[in-house]
């Protein structure tokens, strides 16, 4: 049974689930109807972050451009140019037995490709959602669903793996980003 969050829940995830090792990151929203002229193209993305919270190189930004970390413990599953459809749109794979002692966290994030450009934002944007589903058994663990607060921001950061006490457990943030990728970046460590 799927447990559903609000935001600022953190949840056990492994200590609940015993032996649950690999899990899948479903990301999904939909778009407004608006007549800007512009298809949207939303992105899905990970960080692996340090005890300080930040990335140590490019390689630990896996994106649609960089669909695996160095180990390959986290893989992007491929880019969704339209988010049509019902259910996930774009979706992370995580081993986590195998995910290097080094990261801490792995901040999973929803961007808006070309936001600036296309004059694109998150108030554009309904039934933004996370959920972590058992790789093995398909069973949806837990669900974020991030609601309708958001205007004028161009990313978002939904929610968070973290270690803690040689567990992990889910932290649901949906916090968002003016500054879209580049404030992301410039916050984890990249710019």
């Amino acid at each position: 049974m799927s447990i559903s969050l609000s935001k600022g829940q953190k949840i056990d995830l492994t200590k609940t689930n015993p032996g649950l090792t690999k899990v899948l990151i479903g990301l999904g929203w939909d778009t407004n109807k608006y007549d800007g002229g512009k298809a949207f193209d939303l992105d899905a993305s990970a960080f692996c972050l340090n005890a300080s919270g930040k990335a140590g190189s490019e390689k630990d930004f896996i994106f649609y451009n960089n669909l695996k970390n160095t180990n390959g413990s986290i893989e992007h599953t491929g880019d969704n140019l339209t988010g049509e459809g019902d259910g996930d749109d774009e979706q992370l794979k995580v081993n986590l037995a195998n995910v290097p002692a080094e990261v801490e966290k792995i901040a999973f994030c929803i961007t808006i490709h070309e936001a600036a450009e296309r004059a694109q934002n998150f108030g554009q944007v309904s039934n933004a959602f996370v959920r972590i589903v058992s790789e093995d058994s398909g069973a949806e663990l837990i669900r974020y669903d991030l609601g309708e607060d958001f205007s004028v921001e161009t990313a978002l950061v939904v929610g968070e793996l973290y270690r803690n006490g040689g567990e992990w457990k889910f932290n649901a943030i949906g916090s968002g980003y003016r500054d879209g990728l580049a404030g992301l970046c410039k916050d984890y460590g990249l710019m």
